[in-house]
């Protein structure tokens, strides 16, 4: 493994952190410079007032964008590591102030690595264990001296074998018990996921299974029949929710870009609708509001249209987070100063979006009924993928 150490630090502190590092370990312990390769059994520490990415195995470090006390340079490095390292990455989350580490570890969890919080009543800062904890997509929570042996028991142990990769005959024996697991959520959740695609499924299986060390997909399922609560947990995976305010801008620029011309074709108050199947936790249905709420201002301030926008999602835990619409500081880091001005309250603990913006918007879980727009209504559709 290569160790890489991101921390809060002043713009005006030194970076003696290194140094400091050096005298509890035997490994070479090196401040960042830009480029650096990584390697293994070796530790890298980010140095003051940068933030840092990984890409191809090379560390790359940027000047900050955002100003100090909204700067996030863990959930930056922590959603580059995901898309480069994939399964291979481990994302570790220790005492600390604010969120920082929240968005960064659900995109490791979505793409099959595996996250560690220490336990918050071992940390001296505790809102980032917390805030970690809070999105249920945490693999070990620890005191800080037992995370170095589940790491190491984490990483040296095999990972299951993929069922494509066994005989004809082996691979049945997958096949059934996954048709067992199957049964088991929809027993517990009332949803069936065996029309989804086999290869996610079984890849977020695996990823539960190795985190509780069974290898044998027969124990597993076995293990989800006296345990209630993985049958939980293996139901809100294989849901992972990762979304953003504004995720992929050129998109929504894009959409902003097809929308005027429709707009200015509505009559004065008229109703425009629009879907959001899948909100996870409200991020994009609130981001479709406001996108649809610049463009009716730029078409003709003061010309009435109103708004209604729908969110389902299967998720009942994330449409009552939906709902609140309270989201943590470190949206700032998707969401400009101006946005924040117009469409967000600053409150403790991070911001809200603001009641007439989230009236706007009607938030329902997922049921059998499919909504239909209404012949004289214009409706759009969004998905997050």
């Amino acid at each position: 493994m290569a160790f890489v150490v991101v921390t809060h630090l002043s713009p005006e502190q030194e970076g003696t952190l290194a140094q400091v590092l050096q005298q509890y370990t035997p490994m070479p312990v090196h401040e960042v410079t830009d480029g650096m390769r990584v390697r293994p059994n070796q530790v890298y520490v980010i140095p003051p007032n940068k933030d840092m990415s990984l890409l191809h195995g090379t560390l790359l470090l940027f000047a900050p964008t955002q100003a100090r006390g909204k700067r996030m340079p863990i959930d930056f490095f922590f959603q580059s590591l995901a898309k480069d390292s994939r399964e291979r990455a481990v994302c570790i989350i220790c005492s600390g102030m604010g969120s920082d580490g929240t968005i960064g570890l659900k995109m490791i969890m979505e793409n099959f690595g595996m996250v560690m919080v220490q336990s918050p009543e071992t940390a001296e800062y505790d809102s980032m264990p917390r805030s970690a904890i809070a999105t249920e997509f945490v693999d070990y929570v620890l005191p800080a001296e037992q995370l170095p042996a589940k790491l190491l028991e984490y990483v040296n142990k095999p990972l299951t074998s993929r069922p494509q990769r066994e005989s004809a005959e082996s691979a049945a024996k997958p096949a059934h018990a996954l048709q067992k697991i199957f049964l088991l959520i929809r027993a517990h959740t009332g949803h069936d996921f065996s029309y989804y695609k086999r290869n996610t499924v079984m890849r977020r299986i695996e990823r539960r299974m190795n985190s509780h060390q069974i290898k044998d997909f027969t124990h597993y399922v076995r293990y989800l029949q006296e345990n209630v609560s993985e049958v939980e947990a293996l139901f809100k995976e294989l849901l992972i929710g990762v979304t953003k305010f504004f995720r992929d801008a050129e998109a929504f620029e894009s959409f902003k870009q097809h929308l005027l011309p429709l707009l200015r074709t509505k009559p004065e108050g008229s109703t425009v609708r629009a879907w959001a199947p899948g909100c996870s936790t409200g991020e994009e249905a609130y981001s479709l509001a406001i996108t649809l709420l610049e463009c009716l201002e730029n078409i003709a301030p003061g010309r009435y249209l109103k708004v209604q926008i729908f969110a389902t999602d299967i998720n009942t835990d994330g449409i009552e987070y939906a709902r609140a619409g309270l989201y943590p500081d470190n949206i700032v880091a998707d969401v400009s100063p101006e946005r924040l001005r117009r469409y967000f309250t600053k409150v403790e603990g991070g911001y809200q979006i603001r009641k007439d913006v989230r009236d706007l918007v009607v938030f329902a879980p997922t049921t059998s009924t499919r909504m239909r727009p209404s012949p004289s209504s214009t409706c759009w559709c969004a998905a997050t993928c």
